[in-house]
């Protein structure tokens, strides 16, 4: 079964890997962060909690570009398919809009995760509501709606054959979970 996994990208900062070594038992953290189908971060106080879900009530987009590089280098996800955020010691699981991946495409025609690593696609998917998604060795996610144009092309050209897909059956059938928070509170 393909899914969305990827464990701990070697680009970790090394001061986040002697921070988990030196302080093992840190709670983890639920709810504050979010990833939306474009690829941008948000931040989610505890007002903007108390709103609603991820989708209904985002909170506010991270814009500081060292912050969002820092949070891209320790973005993996776990043996349940939750992705999180490595902050030192801390996990910070992430909300998820749509998938882990938000896919760019490069003038070029390479592939990238919303945090910069290329990758090379292996499958391509679209959903009822003709939304492409893209299947790589790194995991599986969106491609973002300014470059359907690239997908249309690669499309014909033969390059990418799509199959047809149900963007419910998407979380369970690549292995990753949109909501960790909710999975927190239910005990799943």
């Amino acid at each position: 079964m393909p899914h969305a996994m990827v464990e701990a990208q070697p680009l970790m900062d090394e001061i986040v890997k002697q921070a988990m070594s030196k302080w093992p038992n840190v709670p983890a953290c639920f709810g504050w962060l979010g990833l939306d189908a474009r690829g941008h971060w948000f931040m989610r106080d505890e007002r903007t909690q108390a709103m609603g879900d991820f989708v209904h009530s985002k909170g506010s987009q991270l814009r500081h570009e060292k912050l969002i590089e820092y949070i891209g280098r320790n973005y993996m996800a776990d043996p349940q398919g939750r992705w999180y955020f490595q902050n030192g010691p801390q996990q910070v699981f992430v909300e998820l809009e749509a998938t882990p991946w938000v896919w760019r495409v490069d003038a070029d025609g390479t592939v990238r995760t919303h945090t910069g690593l290329a990758a090379q696609v292996q499958s391509c998917w679209v959903d009822e509501q003709g939304k492409v998604y893209l299947s790589s060795e790194l995991g599986f996610g969106l491609l973002q709606s300014h470059d359907v144009a690239w997908a249309a092309h690669c499309i014909e050209a033969g390059i990418w054959k799509p199959q047809e897909c149900l963007s419910t059956d998407l979380p369970r059938q690549f292995g990753y979970q949109r909501s960790p928070q909710t999975m927190a509170h239910t005990g799943m």
